[in-house]
């Protein structure tokens, strides 16, 4: 699957605690990524969009139950203050929501968001969840990142953040992007190839390590020089989903 040429990926985030973003996506690849304006993230205050003194963003849920549900309008007005600032096409726009009934984000679904959209808003959300009217009237698509439950949404949203960004043109080695788990699941074709493989097993020096009265060695093979046998290796000792 091939990506788009270089152009920057816009994350626009509407978060309760928009400070909790600042460290993770301004260090290492990320931050260098926003650096080379590969990708840019920004974070929206829901609290911003409320209307009342306290800047109430949550409620009892109706029916009853136990928690809090995030009211709809503060989402809503996110989404449309962030629909409306942005100079990308609606067509290169994509806003998700974090939901455990949402579908299962996975490697292919990062490629091709990746690969299609120019701006991707992440609702995060808290509590006993959002309320459902958020979905039917931003058309956002329900996501989630595992089939357990998060404290919050914003640890779903670096998930998908590291995941998507990292593919931007530029911002990783595309050799090292076809040689990682996953790869063979973004198309039918290369899925047949080699079904279901994960990574193989990775080494690096010392060549021996000695711990605790043991020796652990690299697998000859390896030290070999011998390509071809490498790769043999590493296919057969590849995991599988």
């Amino acid at each position: 699957m091939k990506l788009n040429k270089k152009k920057t990926i816009e994350f626009d985030i509407l978060t309760i605690f928009p400070r909790i973003f600042d460290s993770y996506v301004n260090e290492s690849i990320l931050g260098r990524a926003q650096r080379s304006n590969l990708i840019r993230v920004r974070t929206f205050d829901l609290r911003k969009f409320t209307t009342d003194k306290r800047q109430s963003v949550d409620d009892l849920p109706y029916g009853g139950g136990a928690g809090m549900v995030l009211m709809a309008e503060p989402i809503l007005k996110g989404i449309e203050k962030i629909r409306k600032i942005s100079k990308v096409p609606a067509r290169k726009m994509k806003t998700v929501i974090f939901s455990a009934k949402g579908k299962q984000f996975e490697q292919k679904m990062a490629y091709e968001w990746a690969k299609k959209y120019e701006k991707i808003i992440l609702i995060s959300g808290r509590y006993e969840g959002i309320d459902e009217r958020v979905v039917q009237i931003s058309k956002a698509e329900e996501v989630s990142v595992g089939p357990y439950v998060l404290t919050d949404g914003d640890v779903a949203a670096m998930a998908v953040i590291s995941a998507v960004a990292r593919l931007a043109p530029g911002v990783i080695n595309p050799k090292s992007l076809k040689e990682e788990s996953h790869f063979n699941l973004l198309s039918s074709k290369e899925a047949r190839v080699v079904a279901g493989d994960l990574e193989y097993p990775h080494y690096t020096r010392p060549e021996t390590i000695n711990w605790k009265k043991k020796r652990y060695r690299v697998p000859g093979i390896l030290l070999s020089g011998n390509h071809k046998n490498i790769e043999e290796w590493r296919k057969e000792n590849s995991s599988s989903i």
